[in-house]
């Protein structure tokens, strides 16, 4: 133990009591929101730059006055206070004045990733009961395809917002930019209340379709704090390079929601760019960043420059940031600070690396608790009272946090997946503990104020993380079984060296009376009916599939055993990078896999 770190663990402690009081819980009764930071900001800073895009660039006035603009159009639709509406659009500006003239007027912007289609993005806006949805230019043609869906019936407003002005609003939408609206602020904005419904965002559970997950205004805040206090720490006068798709989280929670409560200034990117990051950071002196573990090791792949150090970044907050990239990225590119956390959209738990300490996702305030989990079995190991079992220090364990009145588990629109995320008499009679699906354990990191630290271990049961998004095998299975060829499908996570997460796996098992699967046809159903983060990278065809005496799938021998073709005997396919149609997987590509070189 370093005097250097004995210091500079005792100069968080500052950190440490803000943050811990910022956690205390507010009456629910209080007014804020989003919306308001955002008008007190733009009060606060008026001609400080907000956001800049695509060589466009927003003061905090403009901004806000553009979402004003904005508010008073949907209002004049009919939108009120507790509608729902969905949106989908692509990182850029109007996304950000949709969020926020949406929660000025006390409506739920239901946020829907942008690489859904067709069935999918179907159930994604029914199953909130949007009342209308706000549509960018650019997912179009996803929307002309299924608007006529009977499912969506609860749609009364297609709204339309320009992109790059190629494509005119639709006949049948509403263009949202041309109201009449003025730019003040809307007296709702001031009624809000934390208990009030801000978002709902989409996660991919253990069973079949995403479920929306319900965000308040208070849940939204608290994650929004934990970034400009405890991680990035910005201010007035820092820039956030934010590249990461704001319908998620990450991005949304601890960028742009650190910006609307400190004036921080955004440069936004529709997607990352390896080749233009170091230019843009230095072009727009970024000094935090939003990352996701897989875009850190993209940019360490790229060949090294002497001068990648010389930057004005020093901050970055985010997760997946695996321990052996963590040094590695720090040293190359000279970051100061990494604030690495963990947590989940609609989870009760959350960890952050407050202290500044290497390949931890930190500590949390929140009572938690490490199981025995069963992988292979895929379940939890009970004592003979029917009791999880605390793990040892260092032992790998389930992670739950303990539902109470100030960590409370807001749950998902469906009540039934709600109570499915809940344990109850885990402990002792009457307890109640929201299951996280995810692998802990306890590190040391030396001096840290007597604070347990963890480190993320992996994901378990029927929801693995590729691409940086949640993947439910359950969904994926439900369509791929339904391609005329298919009997029955196993799907899991498999690893790939060098890659972040786990690449979707599918074994198997044609129709009665074929022998091989027509590789052309299951390629354009998979494209189809797939994102591209949800396609199996591998196929295995077997002749049949292990299950369990009670006809649950057995996974836990395939994980283990892969694509490696000294193991399988069966016939392997893979889908390459960059490629839309499965190959046999062959001697060449699979020693290029385990070389970590495949590109992934």
């Amino acid at each position: 133990m370093s005097l250097k770190d004995v210091l500079s663990t005792l100069a968080a402690v500052p950190t440490l009591l803000e943050v811990t009081k910022e956690a205390k819980a507010r009456p629910l009764t209080d007014t804020d929101c989003l919306a308001a930071r955002v008008e007190r900001t733009a009060a606060r800073f008026p001609t400080h730059t907000a956001v800049i895009f695509e060589g466009q660039s927003l003061t905090w006035t403009e901004l806000n006055a553009k979402a004003n603009r904005c508010s008073g159009t949907l209002r004049a639709q009919g939108l009120v206070a507790g509608d729902a509406v969905s949106l989908i659009m692509e990182n850029r500006i109007e996304f950000l004045t949709s969020l926020i003239a949406l929660n000025k007027l006390g409506a739920i912007a239901a946020l829907i990733n942008t690489n859904l289609t067709g069935l999918p993005l179907i159930h994604c806006i029914k199953i909130t009961n949007a009342k209308m949805c706000i549509f960018g230019e650019e997912r179009a043609q996803e929307i002309v395809h299924v608007k006529s869906d009977p499912g969506l019936e609860c749609i009364k407003n297609w709204l339309f917002v320009k992109d790059t002005g190629e494509q005119l609003c639709p006949a049948w939408a509403t263009n949202l930019e041309e109201g009449t609206a003025d730019d003040t602020n809307p007296a709702q904005t001031n009624q809000n209340t934390l208990a009030d419904i801000a978002l709902y965002m989409y996660t991919s559970g253990t069973t079949g379709m995403p479920k929306a997950s319900v965000i308040t205004n208070r849940r939204f805040l608290l994650s929004s704090a934990l970034s400009y206090k405890a991680g990035i720490k910005c201010k007035e006068n820092d820039c956030i390079y934010l590249c990461l798709p704001l319908y998620h989280g990450t991005g949304l929670f601890l960028g742009a929601g650190a910006a609307f409560s400190t004036g921080a200034c955004m440069f936004i990117r529709r997607r990352f760019s390896g080749s233009n990051f170091l230019r843009e950071v230095r072009e727009h002196h970024a000094t935090c960043f939003i990352y996701i573990g897989e875009l850190c090791r993209y940019l360490l792949n790229i060949p090294a420059q002497a001068d990648d150090h010389n930057t004005p970044l020093t901050r970055m907050m985010g997760n997946g940031l695996r321990p052996d990239v963590w040094h590695e990225f720090k040293s190359r590119f000279g970051i100061q600070r990494i604030a690495e956390f963990y947590g989940s959209s609609e989870g009760n738990v959350a960890f952050v690396n407050m202290l500044n300490k290497d390949c931890t996702v930190g500590t949390s305030n929140v009572p938690i608790a490490l199981v025995k989990y069963n992988v292979d079995a895929d379940e939890i190991v009970l004592d003979e009272k029917g009791h999880c079992i605390v793990v040892a220090d260092g032992e790998p364990g389930l992670l739950l946090g303990k539902i109470t009145n100030n960590t409370t588990f807001e749950g998902y629109t469906n009540k039934k997946d709600t109570e499915n995320k809940i344990l109850r008499d885990s402990f002792e009679a009457g307890d109640a503990w929201f299951n996280t699906g995810d692998l802990m354990k306890t590190v040391d990191v030396g001096f840290a104020l007597g604070l347990p630290h963890f480190q993320f271990v992996d994901r378990v049961g029927d929801t693995f993380r590729w691409k940086s998004e949640n993947v439910s095998t359950n969904e994926v299975g439900e369509i791929i079984n339904a391609h005329t060829q298919i009997d029955f499908c196993n799907i899991y996570g498999v690893e790939i060296p060098k890659a972040d997460g786990r690449a979707g796996m599918a074994s198997i098992v044609l129709t009665k009376g074929l022998d091989t699967l027509d590789v052309e046809s299951f390629s354009g159903y998979v494209n189809s009916h797939l994102p591209a983060y949800a396609r199996p990278v591998f196929l295995r065809i077997q002749s049949e599939l292990d299950t369990t005496g009670t006809f649950k799938m057995v996974k836990g021998e395939l994980r283990k055993e892969g694509y490696d073709l000294d193991q399988v005997s069966d016939a392997i396919f893979v889908l390459k990078p960059r490629s839309d149609t499965y190959v046999r997987l062959e001697e060449d590509f699979a020693a290029i896999l385990k070389a970590g070189d495949a590109g992934y």
